[in-house]
């Protein structure tokens, strides 16, 4: 299984990013698929899943300004992320857990206030 990665780059605060990735290798579907992001000095923390019944799980800092979609048949999952915040800058990795989880190599989101 591979994670690829792309939309991140730089904003002024209040923007707005898409980032997305797509799965490649034999899995099932993208239910174990989700986002998170490292920011420096910090632990990695959940930005967004899909959790066991379906429904998407955010991390509570995001809440109300990230959605988060997925598109099965491409094995692709998005983020849209609106009223970004300089503490939005982080590393943002997809992510799969199928057996195991797998990460992407992440892409960098820089939010400037």
């Amino acid at each position: 299984v591979q994670l690829v990665e792309s939309g991140g780059g730089s904003v002024q605060a209040g923007g707005s990013l898409t980032l997305s990735c797509t799965a490649s290798g034999s899995f099932l579907s993208i239910s174990g698929m989700g986002w998170y992001r490292q920011a420096p000095g910090k632990q990695r923390e959940l930005v967004a899943r899909i959790v066991d019944d379906g429904s998407i799980r955010y991390g509570d800092s995001v809440k109300g300004r990230f959605t988060f979609s997925g598109d099965n048949a491409r094995k692709t999952v998005s983020l849209q992320m609106n009223s970004l915040l300089p503490e939005d800058t982080a590393v943002y990795y997809c992510y799969l857990y199928y057996g195991r989880p797998y990460w992407g190599q992440g892409t960098q989101v820089t939010v400037s206030s």
